[in-house]
């Protein structure tokens, strides 16, 4: 459906010249959404694949150590999208304490992204409101270290900030000025908590969004804190118990389109492609995500029914092999801290993991070396650029290529 312009247009001065702001109307859209068949088709398969998803997610030999490894892959792509370089396998290494193949403020940033994720899941757990309180906290924690820093983390812009361009005159588009962020803010929340009627969570999820995009409320970080909302609002609202669907590579893959839609949604009042856009991409990364789950349980039972035929050496085998589904890049002593087995016992273990090819030294040294289990490696960098997958040589100062 064809709408009016949905917001208003201020005048403002900015970087020495003068520009218009878009304040976006507050949600729900005015008139309501035209649920056609086949847009209530579409959101009717999202929320199917969504339940699959969660049913699929429960055969895992232990949920927790896939979601660290899935959030890991998540905080990668959607830093990816806003231009860093860091790969799935320069996190591991930084969490390892070890030098990435990539700049630091590019890791540091994929890092904050973890962090910022565990903390808001983990308050909305304790019973916390999804809140403007609970985003500027989420926002800190995202910009907490590295490049974003000195972008007021944790706080609402006090400035005119623009999207594309090389100065607000020839911007792609212009946020609402800095006076009106906390009131268009504060209405989002309103909408979240039901005001001024209640919204189902997918769609709720769908349309938060876009508005969150469009207030653009921080100086930095938006995107990936806009990418972020959309998982916390569906774990908020019960649709998923697990934090097991994240949009950042369908969103990659097809940006200019989605970019399109939300200046779309703003210009015409199109919500309906918007919407009909994001239950496709539910729907298609839920499938993705179950396949994932699916190719990792069936790896786990493989190379677990290999290391229980190895007999007395079994038991600490099988603890190295769960310590590496978390955490699948790893050194030896590493391994040893998690385990508290002996180093000894930990350097048989992975000689037997070795020989029966399930993990995979990098390195080609006698010291320092590191391990990858690596078929699980390339199970989690399905999807992700070649570029970005994980790297097997180093050099001889250690560092990824």
């Amino acid at each position: 459906m064809k709408r009016t312009l949905q917001g208003r247009y201020e005048t403002v001065s900015t970087a020495g010249e003068k520009v218009l702001a878009f304040v976006p109307s507050p949600l729900p859209p005015k008139p309501p959404i035209d649920w056609t068949p086949d847009l209530r088709s579409k959101f009717d398969q999202a929320l199917l694949a969504l339940g699959r998803l969660d049913s699929v997610s429960t055969l895992l030999p232990d949920t927790s150590l896939f979601l660290y490894m899935y959030v890991r892959k998540e905080a990668v792509l959607s830093s990816m999208i806003e231009g860093t370089q860091s790969s799935l396998s320069d996190l591991l290494l930084f969490e390892l304490d070890r030098e990435p193949g990539v700049p630091l403020g590019d890791v540091q940033e994929v890092s904050n992204y973890v962090a910022a994720l565990d903390h808001g899941l983990r308050r909305l757990a304790e019973g916390f409101p999804l809140s403007l309180r609970l985003i500027k906290e989420v926002h800190g924690i995202l910009l907490a270290r590295g490049r974003g820093a000195h972008h007021t983390p944790g706080e609402f812009r006090r400035s005119q900030n623009w999207i594309g361009g090389t100065r607000p005159g020839n911007a792609a588009f212009v946020p609402p000025p800095p006076g009106l962020v906390l009131e268009c803010m504060g209405k989002i929340e309103r909408f979240l908590h039901d005001q001024p009627v209640a919204t189902p969570t997918l769609l709720k999820a769908a349309l938060a969004h876009v508005q969150f995009e469009t207030i653009h409320p921080f100086l930095d970080g938006n995107g990936r804190l806009g990418r972020l909302l959309i998982t916390l609002l569906l774990c908020d609202g019960k649709v998923l118990q697990k934090p097991v669907l994240y949009l950042s590579l369908y969103f990659k893959t097809h940006r200019q389109y989605y970019y399109d839609l939300l200046n779309n949604v703003r210009l015409t009042g199109d919500w309906e492609s918007w919407l009909a856009f994001f239950a496709e991409a539910v729907a298609a990364t839920a499938l993705q995500a179950m396949e994932t789950v699916l190719r990792i349980v069936e790896l786990s039972t493989e190379d677990r029914g290999k290391i229980n035929a190895l007999g007395r050496a079994a038991e600490s085998t099988r603890q190295i092999h769960r310590a590496l589904l978390e955490h699948p890049i790893a050194t030896a002593r590493w391994l040893t801290e998690k385990t508290g087995i002996t180093p000894a016992t930990v350097n048989k273990s992975i000689a037997l993991l070795e020989h029966l090819g399930i993990v995979r030294e990098l390195t080609g040294r006698r010291r320092n070396r590191l391990f990858s289990y690596t078929r699980y490696m390339e199970i989690l960098n399905q999807g992700m650029e070649p570029a970005q997958q994980a790297v097997t040589r180093r050099s001889s100062r250690g560092r990824l290529r």
